[in-house]
């Protein structure tokens, strides 16, 4: 038995220092990820980021009005960035592509649903493994989010935006949610019992935010913003 333990303490201090080394040479590869999203992204321009469920099917009301959304926003002579795989992304880089304008793709190496949707420009897609990392790109070279429908993932980078412009890592910049069926809720409820109740926020954490229903509300937001402060890289 005393044999038996040493040998499992044998090999769980071989596991673990496999563990660190393969945890020093992943830092390489994260750089190389850094390197190669600031090297493709930097040449945009300036861009709105649209998010949302990589699950939207194309006859969805969501998926035709992320479309419209980027469309308008290109008109306006922005370009639109999204997470490059399928749904809302796709509806939104297919948007971009329609109206002949910046169409980038962020894209994120997954087991399931997550593939390039068609309609990324081809110098301007970018393929990550880390999902830290994609979101650094998403802060960095957004001037807006517009934010649709969608999950976990959606939630993640919408209250991540909303943190580092709060604690002021990143300039402000607006953020839309598309949706009011969908977004009132939650945006009550932190109101209600984030802000009012438990006071664990201040009211002009919200500022920011805005909730709108169509494509012509969520380009007003932008535009308007933009007519009183000029575009600026968050870096």
């Amino acid at each position: 038995m005393e044999k038996e333990r040493n040998t499992t303490k044998g090999l769980n201090k071989q596991h673990w220092e496999s563990v660190k080394t393969s945890d020093s040479w992943m830092v390489f590869k994260i750089m190389s990820e850094f390197v190669n999203g600031y090297d493709k992204l930097s040449k945009t321009g300036p861009c709105v980021t649209i998010f949302g469920s990589a699950r939207t099917k194309p006859d969805s009301k969501y998926y035709k009005l992320a479309e419209e959304i980027a469309y308008k926003l290109t008109q306006f002579g922005l370009g639109v960035i999204t997470g490059g795989g399928p749904g809302i992304m796709e509806a939104g880089n297919k948007g971009a592509q329609k109206g002949k304008g910046v169409s980038v793709g962020a894209n994120i190496e997954l087991e399931f649903e997550q593939h390039p949707n068609p309609y990324i420009d081809a110098d301007k897609l970018v393929t990550f493994d880390y999902f830290f990392v994609r979101k650094v790109m998403f802060m960095k070279y957004s001037q807006g989010f517009v934010v649709m429908p969608g999950g976990f993932g959606t939630f993640d980078e919408l209250f991540e935006a909303i943190t580092l412009i709060q604690t002021k890592k990143i300039f402000k910049f607006p953020i839309v949610l598309v949706g009011k069926k969908f977004w009132t809720g939650l945006i009550e409820w932190i109101k209600e019992v984030v802000m009012e109740e438990e006071h664990n926020i201040s009211p002009k954490d919200l500022d920011l935010i805005y909730i709108v229903d169509t494509a012509d509300e969520a380009v007003k937001v932008i535009e308007d913003f933009y007519l009183k402060y000029v575009l600026k890289p968050n870096f």
